[in-house]
């Protein structure tokens, strides 16, 4: 019987090769990898993205709407988790870690909400971020 210390380095990377496609970082590269990182933006500019681009815009629009159900998942589930956690143990540590996880849980559910109301599934939502990324490069350039 082999031992799971046996498994030889190369072995692992080409188990860990046939996931290079999977890996959603790779969008983003263009804009983490910059010599001089690009300029912070405010919501105006990213409304004036949405306004300009009617392929893409919709789509950022909507899941700039799903954080807030993201938002109100955190502090439903923080805070009823925290306060039964309390209610029942008296513990200040139990209590926080409850609030943490509550927190955690609350936000995941509140994205799985805004899933399935808002229908994400169907957007392709980090083309219209990775586009919004190119846009906000060429304005911060002046090439806009």
């Amino acid at each position: 019987m082999g031992d799971s210390s046996s498994l030889s380095t190369a072995d692992s990377r080409s188990f860990l090769s046939g996931f290079k496609g999977f890996s959603f970082l790779e969008n983003y590269t263009r804009f983490t990898k910059r010599d001089t990182p690009l300029p912070s933006w405010s919501s105006s500019d990213v409304d004036e993205f949405i306004a300009s681009d009617t392929v893409h815009g919709p789509t950022l629009k909507t899941a700039r709407e799903a954080v807030t159900f993201g938002v109100a998942g955190t502090v439903l589930g923080a805070v009823s988790t925290a306060a039964i956690a309390w209610k029942y143990s008296r513990s200040p540590h139990g209590a926080a870690l409850s609030f943490l996880g509550g927190g955690v849980f609350g936000w995941t559910f509140g994205q799985e909400v805004a899933s399935h109301t808002l229908q994400l599934y169907k957007l392709d939502t980090m083309a219209a971020q990775v586009k919004f990324m190119e846009w906000w490069e060429r304005k911060s350039q002046g090439r806009s």
